[in-house]
């Protein structure tokens, strides 16, 4: 069996920025396990698998160790190859996914997104949760959504922060979500998975679902601009419409391949 195979850098401007992603598509769905066996051969935060039919558009999303319900960038990325590579010319695209419809509509600004929002609730944090972040001031605030979100008190903090991995491998939740307010961008952020074999996700869209609720409230404006200062780093527009936050990004190709099976 061969299976075609392309890798795509999302929320990206240039090859080497943003996320990688790998996107397969295919004429229908193999084997769970095969499927995660190949997104740990790929050894990428995502890969997604899509199944397209003239109805309706399946999406998968896998890690290297399990398939996770909601996905940003490999999202971004199956856009960009359904609309750069395999010929799609409607003005949108709607996926199901575990996390529902999601639909993506291609504009000047790139791939736009409208993904459900989580608003975050305040936590006590666990000592885990703290001596993983490696500081030695308290953070201003911890939360919780599907991801624990810290806020740290300045851009700088959240840049030099080099947290110990192996005190977040139990942790309840996805990860760990660190954000503070930006110098140029409205906030930045750097996000870590360790559980997932993904000790730092290099710009993670799932989490703006997450900080975007969370900073309109903060800098009273819905539409905002965040900054995954990771060593890739890439930019996320936001603009949260009551309960669902539309996330823009661009995106570049990296590699066309095949897999064989």
């Amino acid at each position: 069996m061969k299976l075609k195979i392309y890798q795509v850098d999302a929320f990206a401007s240039n090859a080497f920025e943003g996320n990688p992603a790998a996107v397969c598509p295919l004429t229908e769905w193999l084997d769970d396990e095969l499927l995660q066996k190949i997104a740990e051969e790929n050894n990428l935060s995502e890969t997604a698998f899509f199944v397209m039919s003239e109805q309706s558009i399946h999406l998968r999303w896998f890690t290297p160790m399990e398939e996770v319900d909601l996905c940003g960038h490999a999202t971004l990325a199956t856009a960009y190859v359904l609309y750069e590579y395999l010929g799609f010319t409607k003005s949108e695209v709607t996926f199901i996914t575990k996390s529902g419809e999601l639909v993506v509509s291609k504009s000047a600004q790139g791939f736009s997104m409208d993904f459900p929002a989580s608003m975050p609730q305040t936590v006590k944090a666990s000592s885990a949760l703290l001596k993983g972040l490696g500081i030695n001031t308290l953070p201003k605030q911890v939360m919780a959504a599907f991801d624990y979100i810290v806020v740290l008190n300045s851009e700088e903090e959240i840049r030099k922060l080099t947290p110990d991995f192996s005190k977040w491998l139990d942790l309840d939740l996805r990860g760990v979500v660190v954000t503070a307010e930006g110098n140029k961008a409205d906030f930045v952020s750097r996000s870590f998975f360790p559980k997932l074999r993904v000790n730092e996700d290099p710009v993670t869209g799932s989490a703006h679902c997450e900080l975007a609720p969370y900073w309109e409230k903060e800098l009273a404006k819905s539409k905002l601009t965040g900054a995954q200062v990771s060593k890739r780093g890439g930019t996320v527009l936001c603009e949260v419409k009551a309960e669902r936050v539309v996330l823009t990004g661009t995106a570049v190709g990296y590699m066309v391949g095949e897999i064989f099976i």
